[in-house]
């Protein structure tokens, strides 16, 4: 229950960790060569799971693409629950993912990393679930000198 007074985002900085695409792909693909430690790592935590909207569209096409539309559709329903935490990315975090993805061009770091990255600092998160430790350890975030990079 929300206490009187706290606003939602301050009650999810406690114990939140921000959730890239390649995970949620990974552990939705049975034949995704990092299928087992994702599946693990999302059965495991406790943690509040933050998805930023902009990686909804990608994981559903990497799914469609890779899976039947009944895994696509699993998918869109984990996010209905409880268990993932859809966060909209706002015009702040839309205008620090552009500043990302100019200061990191030779990365290519691209609109989705650039607004995890966003969110993530806007909520405070010092971990992040993702496979893609070539953008994410490099990028170096306002509120920390590095993410933790899970799983």
């Amino acid at each position: 229950m929300r206490r009187r007074g706290a606003p939602r985002s301050r009650r999810l900085r406690l114990s939140l960790i921000v959730v890239d695409t390649g995970p949620l792909v990974a552990a939705a693909l049975v034949g995704d060569p990092d299928h087992e430690s994702c599946r693990s790592f999302f059965e495991s935590t406790g943690n509040t799971l933050v998805v930023p909207d902009l990686v909804i569209p990608e994981v559903s096409y990497l799914l469609a693409a890779g899976a039947r539309h009944a895994v696509e559709a699993e998918f869109l329903r984990s996010l209905s629950g409880r268990r993932l935490v859809v966060e909209h990315a706002t015009e702040a975090d839309l205008a620090r993912a552009a500043t990302l993805v100019e200061t990191y061009a030779d990365l290519r770091l691209g609109t989705v990393d650039s607004t995890v990255v966003a969110v993530a600092e806007r909520l405070g998160a010092t971990e992040i679930v993702t496979l893609d430790r070539r953008h994410f350890s490099v990028v170096r975030p306002q509120h920390v000198s590095a993410f933790t990079l899970l799983p």
